[in-house]
């Protein structure tokens, strides 16, 4: 079983999101949403201090470090999260059951029977040390 190690211990320096190239853009648009709003909950930290503009109205804070969207055929994006580095951020995965359903007790029920290394995957988030993160994302294309 592979283990996500807790947010909180991870040096938040580089945070890439690799999505499923060969999905149709609704689809990869969702994938990225889902994605970014778990990292979000999971790295409060990678959410930049409030913007306020000339009038003093104030609107929520955008990531500082910025995200990098890339793209990955399917093999691609199993055969990173086996990667041995890859044990070494934190990562969100995004199962293809997660856009099959609504219903998210049947997502969960669904991913629960085979282990995550079975998973047909649509997206990956990746937060970590800047080395680490893009010596596992060097070989991917930006998503276009």
């Amino acid at each position: 079983m592979m283990e996500n190690i807790p947010p909180e211990t991870i040096a938040a320096e580089r945070c890439v999101i690799v999505l499923n190239q060969d999905l149709p853009l609704g689809n990869i648009a969702n994938a990225a949403a889902v994605l970014a709003l778990t990292l979000g909950q999971r790295h409060p930290r990678l959410v930049g201090e409030v913007l306020a503009d000339s009038h003093g109205q104030c609107w929520p804070g955008l990531i500082p470090i910025g995200i990098s969207v890339l793209a990955a055929s399917e093999e691609q994006l199993g055969a990173l999260l086996k990667q041995p580095r890859a044990a070494e951020v934190d990562r969100i995965l995004f199962p293809a059951d997660g856009q099959q359903t609504t219903d998210y007790a049947e997502f969960r029920a669904s991913v629960a029977n085979r282990p995550s290394d079975e998973w047909r995957l649509l997206g990956i988030a990746l937060v970590g040390e800047k080395k680490t993160v893009r010596k596992l994302t060097a070989k991917l294309n930006l998503l276009a």
